[in-house]
Formats: C-alpha cells, sequence, structure tokens
C-alpha cells in the first residue's frame, strides 16, 4: 500500500466510526469534503466500497466493516504505544548498557550506583566486565569506563574517579626470602606477576617516575595473568611482586597482608571517565546515570 493510502485509511476509520463525515472532519480538523476525496480514492485503489452515503447517513459496507474490525485496532496499540513513549520521554527509565574493567565496577561504579537503582526501580544496568579497549560504538554499549589517559579524542568524557597511584606490593613471605628493591632496575633480580595486556597481546611493561625520570621496565616472573583480582590472589600467596592500583591494595597494605614496594617511584594516573560518543541525545535515564556518577 502507497504511504498517502494510510492517510486515506486513517480518515476512513474516523468516518466509520463516527457514522458521520461532519463529526469525523471535527475529530480530525479538516472539512467533510477533503475527508469524502480521501475515502474515494482509497475505494477506487482498493476497487470496493466502503461506506454507504445517504443524505441522512453514512455507514460501513461489509467490506467496510472487516476493513475497520481489521485496522482500527492497529491504529489503537500504535497510539498508546506512541503516548506511552511520550510519557516516558521525561521519566528516567530504559536499559542502558556500560562496558568497563572489572577494577572501575568494583571501586567505582557499582558503590555508585547501588543508591541510584534503588531510587529509580524503572533503570536498568547492563555491565560488561572486560578489560580490553572495547569499541563502544561497534559493540553498541551506551558508554564505556577506562582511566582518563585511555579514552579517544573523539569522546565525551566525564570524570567520574580521582586520581590515582600504581603500587608495587608483595607478601611479607616473600619479603622474607628477598630483599625489597630500591630502584626499578633491581626488579631484574625479583618474581614478578605480569599482566598480560588484552587488547594486543603483549605484557604490560611497568612504569615508574621520580624526579622527572620515566622508566618502563619489563618483569619476569612465573604466573602472568590478564586480570587484577587474580594478581592481587597470588601477590597475597606470596608468589612474587605485583603493580597495581594503590586504592585496589589499600585494604590489604593497611591489615599487613602486603608490604609496599619502591613507593618514591610510584605513578600517578588518571581517574576513571565514563565516556560515550558525542553525538548521542543522552536520554533522561542516561543523564541521571552521569550525575549519579560525575566525581565532585
Amino acid at each position: 500500500m502507497a504511504r498517502e493510502s494510510f492517510n486515506d485509511l486513517f480518515a476512513f476509520l474516523a468516518v466509520a466510526q463516527e457514522r458521520s463525515f461532519t463529526r469525523a472532519g471535527a475529530r480530525l480538523g479538516v472539512t467533510p469534503s477533503a475527508l469524502s476525496h480521501a475515502i474515494q480514492g482509497l475505494e477506487t485503489r482498493l476497487g470496493v466500497r466502503l461506506l454507504a452515503r445517504t443524505t441522512r447517513s453514512v455507514s460501513a459496507t461489509e467490506a467496510g466493516e472487516r476493513l475497520l474490525a481489521t485496522a482500527a485496532p492497529r491504529f489503537e496499540e500504535i497510539e498508546a504505544e506512541l503516548a506511552r513513549l511520550g510519557e516516558r520521554k521525561d521519566k528516567p527509565a530504559g536499559t542502558i548498557r556500560i562496558n568497563a574493567s572489572d577494577l572501575a565496577v568494583d571501586s567505582i561504579l557499582w558503590p555508585k550506583l547501588r543508591p541510584l537503582l534503588g531510587a529509580h526501580p524503572d533503570i536498568h544496568v547492563e555491565i560488561a566486565v572486560d578489560d580490553t579497549l572495547t569499541d563502544i560504538v561497534a559493540q553498541r554499549y551506551d558508554a564505556g569506563v577506562r582511566s582518563g589517559g585511555l579514552v579517544a579524542k573523539d569522546m565525551i568524557a566525564v570524570r567520574i574517579g580521582p586520581d590515582f597511584r600504581y603500587a608495587v606490593v608483595g607478601a611479607p613471605a616473600y619479603f622474607n626470602r628477598r630483599r625489597a628493591p630500591k630502584t626499578p632496575d633491581d626488579l631484574a633480580d625479583h618474581v614478578c606477576i605480569n599482566m598480560r595486556l588484552p587488547t594486543y597481546g603483549g605484557l604490560y611493561a611497568w612504569e615508574f617516575e621520580r624526579d622527572g625520570r620515566e622508566r618502563r621496565v619489563r618483569v619476569d616472573g612465573q604466573l602472568t595473568f590478564n586480570n587484577a583480582n587474580r594478581m592481587l590472589i597470588a601477590a597475597l600467596d606470596g608468589f612474587g611482586l605485583a603493580y597495581l592500583p594503590e586504592d585496589f591494595v589499600e585494604p590489604h597494605l593497611a591489615a599487613g597482608r602486603l608490604l609496599p614496594a619502591l613507593a618514591p617511584w610510584w605513578i600517578t594516573e588518571s581517574g576513571y571517565h565514563l565516556y560515550y560518543p558525542g553525538r548521542r541525545q543522552p536520554s533522561p535515564a542516561f543523564q541521571l546515570l552521569v550525575d549519579a556518577l560525575r566525581l565532585r
């Protein structure tokens, strides 16, 4: 059916339901003659008579009754759905898909999402825990979370976490066997827990800085992981030194389960940012989420 036929069909439904061109015209805001012309065109295209007209009344023919019974409920469903969408445009609701690393989820996202989701049950959040540099546009995520230095320049980035330092830590049992390193070069004589970069597959070189001097050191050891939680467990079990965010290991440092090393050389990284494409129009739910996560 041609697109203009839907307008003619809408005109027919109004006349058939009102049983009057005058009342249907008032309902639709058009003249009775315009309605008559539209319905005549529809009847011509369909090759059947839809309305029986007299000087006093208008009624649907048998074919018209069948079309009315079939089409009217569909139009009512469409109108109802459009009304529901209109009601939701200013209401925080819907599903938001976020791609984030496990550390960001544990330290930033979940603590801030708990009160938001509790106050807004119509907001649904789907979190994909992923340490790779995922293309959030290609994978149809609404947003991603990474440290500031990893966010692409064409994205809108909102800081959601403070800057943090990367710490070198080891269990007391490990330091009972080996003297603590004094400089990054001393790591060549230590057993270290490596991080496999999930995006490119290489091993992460530990980064250090002191008095303007930067150092990148490739370390060696028995274990390699692509997950910070597994690295932490191995370090706690005494299997070597680990290079992890300070706030992530702080509870274990405070409790004495881990000891720091090379603290004067620890580097500071830009904090976590929520990022998303600039061309999208944020929904009320998404804007509420951004405001809840924003660092203050």
